[in-house]
């Protein structure tokens, strides 16, 4: 190692687990942050890639990002709204957020947008908390100890109760797949196509991760390019709640390594079921 290169710093499970709380809680106040803002009045800007950003992506960054630099100083943060700050590649642990998942349905008035945060360990997302602040909703889950979904009431942490995916459909029944509502592709709706008697639900954000973990749909499959930031948190929550994520050929997707394209995701298929995966 390089002198002037910081120490590889690892939170474990055992570590990850202490931090699931004061965690959920962060992405409860980002949530409130971004529920506070007025769409009617609020600004909106273009990014490079055309993307939009608004006064709710900055104001939940700003909470994320003061949280954790409470919580865990010492561990390195990618958000989205701050990428021109990364450093990859990022071989310990790491914090890989997005701070309002689904900017274009919070645009549009509609209520299936997200704060994705997401512990990210040599490579593999270990802990994933998907919140949904105008659903009420927090999906969150720690890889080998499970997931939960946990609901918002008055503003505080209500109840968590323990989610699992489902077992994929018998001979004859229907697959239901989570479809994006603003971001379809022809491959992914080929992909859907091939599944016996093949039933689409359209939702927005990581929305469909946490739907997939709770076993209310089968699968999740985007077989386009996105952001890591987008994947890694219901990556977690998928995996925790006994499902399994992969790349469209089936191997493993790695985050934090800051290829040549940046930190992309050229695409990937959430299964409900494992089993699915290894005979798809």
């Amino acid at each position: 190692m390089n002198e002037n290169e910081a120490p590889e710093r690892v939170i474990d499970c055992e570590a990850a687990a202490g931090l699931m709380e004061p965690l959920t809680e962060l992405v409860l106040r980002a949530g409130e942050a971004i529920l506070a803002v007025n769409r009617c009045a609020m600004t909106i800007e273009g990014k490079a890639d055309g993307s939009p950003v608004t006064e709710a992506d900055l104001a939940a960054d700003r909470v994320i990002a003061n949280g954790l630099r409470d919580l865990a100083p010492k561990i390195p943060v990618l958000s989205e709204e701050r990428v021109n700050a990364a450093s990859p590649p990022y071989r310990g642990s790491f914090f890989l957020i997005d701070p309002l998942d689904g900017t274009k349905e919070f645009v549009a008035g509609r209520s299936e947008f997200t704060v994705n945060l997401a512990l990210v360990t040599r490579g593999a997302p270990l802990l994933g908390i998907v919140g949904a602040p105008a659903l009420g909703l927090i999906w969150r889950g720690l890889v080998g100890r499970g997931a939960e979904r946990v609901r918002v009431e008055d503003r505080r942490i209500g109840p968590a109760e323990p989610i699992r995916t489902r077992a994929m459909p018998g001979h004859g029944e229907p697959w239901v797949a989570a479809v994006s509502r603003s971001h379809g592709d022809r491959a992914s709706e080929a992909f859907i196509a091939r599944r016996p008697h093949a039933r689409r639900e359209p939702l927005g954000s990581a929305v469909k991760f946490g739907r997939l973990a709770e076993g209310s749909v089968d699968l999740y499959p985007r077989l386009a390019p996105t952001s890591e930031w987008d994947v890694a948190a219901g990556h977690a929550v998928v995996t925790a709640a006994g499902g399994r994520v992969t790349d469209p050929d089936g191997g493993i997707l790695r985050f934090g390594e800051g290829h040549a394209a940046g930190f992309i995701v050229p695409g990937f298929i959430a299964w409900g079921d494992p089993s699915a995966a290894e005979s798809h």
